[in-house]
């Protein structure tokens, strides 16, 4: 035998106790936001460039197999050169002297009172 319920005039005046279903969705969406500014973080600390979140001004290098990766960033902008071990051949005057540090850290020096460097035999 089937029991038929009826609903009393009573208990249809009252509200939906379950709420809304789409209403844990906002806080799903919010963990997601959370959840992706997490990832970025990790990403840059595994390869070590939070600098640029936090410094003015940086400088990264990146050397792989067949060229190397300058980022820089000076305030607000990043810039990307890429550096490639290809010869070039031309002609063209000094205009100053690139130093490797026993850090890693490379200085470009220009010459005396910001005039070129004369060139050396």
């Amino acid at each position: 035998m089937i029991a038929r319920s009826r609903v009393t005039p009573r208990a249809s005046g009252r509200g939906d106790r379950g709420g809304d279903p789409l209403a844990g969705l906002v806080n799903l969406f919010d963990l997601g936001i959370v959840l992706a500014l997490a990832f970025l973080l990790a990403a840059l600390q595994s390869v070590n460039l939070t600098d640029l979140l936090t410094q003015e001004n940086v400088t990264v290098t990146r050397t792989e197999a067949n060229s190397q990766t300058l980022i820089v960033k000076e305030g607000d902008q990043i810039k990307t050169v890429r550096l490639s071990k290809k010869t070039v051949t031309g002609s063209g005057r000094r205009v100053g002297e690139v130093f490797r540090l026993q850090d890693g850290r490379l200085v470009y020096v220009t010459g005396a009172g910001g005039k070129p460097a004369d060139p050396t035999p």
